[in-house]
């Protein structure tokens, strides 16, 4: 199937829709309430880093979240969650939400995105292991799932361990 993916920022009419995705891409509502939480954790959350993918119906099928973190006191991104409606999944959806979160990281000047995710999936957008960088999580996770897109070069890498927003519980 080659759909043609439309996204953009989610609006507040969008919260209903984008826990329904979250709630159908994961076994449990944690992802879908860790995005409830994210978005009253003014820490957190930045206007605009939350993006969307629409079908050609209008249906919102993909949701990629980037919130606020700091390594080693300096600020950047973690990408958590992406979700896509299981039937859109593998059809472009997910992707078009992490290019349009990652590009809107960019125009807002941002310099760093991590993530913890699967290996297989992540470096198609550029990101690497987080260690090349001496970037490490908060608590134990494989060395291949935790990565790092630099978004500006000119900006140097911080490394030390990731501190999440505050909703993330950790």
């Amino acid at each position: 199937m080659n759909t043609t993916w439309t996204t953009r920022p989610e609006t507040a009419e969008d919260a209903a829709a984008i826990r329904e995705i979250n709630l159908a891409a994961f076994p449990t509502a944690d992802e879908a309430d860790l995005v409830d939480a994210l978005r009253a954790d003014a820490d957190g959350w930045i206007d605009g880093l939350s993006l969307v993918s629409r079908a050609p119906d209008g249906t919102l099928a993909g949701h990629a979240l980037l919130t606020r973190c700091h390594i080693d006191g300096r600020p950047a991104l973690a990408l958590a969650p992406c979700a896509v409606l299981p039937a859109h999944q593998r059809q472009g959806a997910g992707t078009a939400a992490v290019r349009a979160a990652l590009a809107a990281a960019r125009a807002h000047g941002e310099s760093l995105v991590v993530v913890l995710g699967h290996p297989e999936y992540y470096p198609r957008f550029g990101f690497v292991p987080a260690s090349r960088f001496g970037i490490r999580a908060p608590f134990e996770v494989p060395d291949e799932a935790l990565m790092a897109l630099v978004l500006d070069a000119s900006v140097p890498v911080p490394s030390g361990v990731i501190r999440y927003a505050g909703a993330f519980g950790l």
